[in-house]
């Protein structure tokens, strides 16, 4: 890295982590440079910035990893949807509610669509009978009603969400 340090003096901190104080960053560079390191500066916005010397490789190396660790323990939030007619059996129904239990306990949202096709949208009120329904067989679950039921075009939605 070929970036001046703009800064007349800077807080150095050594290779072992130990505290120098505050010296001229030309003076900061010759030891850096007498240990084969290189000074890098780790947190600019203080007065006067805090510099280290270190392997820049190596430090550079070390964020990544850091940063790919992160990325890997975070969990995304996915919205999976499950789609029904207002004219579930009984059995189907029990496997939707099954679904949903395991999307919620995985930390996933989930997004219940009633679906209604021609005449059907003049019985509305089943669906969202249905709706209501699958909210209160599942009262039980940790979760939150994140939209309650709500026609949109021709479906019912429900959206919920794990607590």
């Amino acid at each position: 890295m070929n970036e001046k340090i703009r800064s007349k003096e800077v807080r150095l901190i050594g290779k072992d982590g130990e505290n120098i104080g505050i010296i001229e960053t030309s003076k900061a560079l010759k030891m850096a440079y007498a240990e084969d390191l290189d000074l890098v500066v780790i947190s600019p916005n203080q007065a006067p910035p805090v510099a280290k010397i270190l392997n820049y490789g190596k430090y550079k190396y070390e964020l990544e990893k850091k940063a790919k660790e992160a990325k890997k323990k975070q969990h995304t939030v996915e919205v999976k949807e499950v789609k029904i007619r207002y004219k579930i059996d009984t059995h189907d129904y029990l496997v939707r509610i099954k679904n949903i239990k395991k999307f919620i306990a995985q930390g996933n949202k989930v997004k219940v669509v009633v679906m209604l096709r021609g005449r059907e949208m003049q019985h509305a009120s089943l669906a969202f009978d249905l709706a209501n329904r699958f909210i209160e067989d599942l009262k039980t679950e940790p979760l939150v009603v994140e939209k309650k039921p709500m026609l949109e075009g021709r479906n019912v939605t429900l959206y919920l969400g794990p607590q």
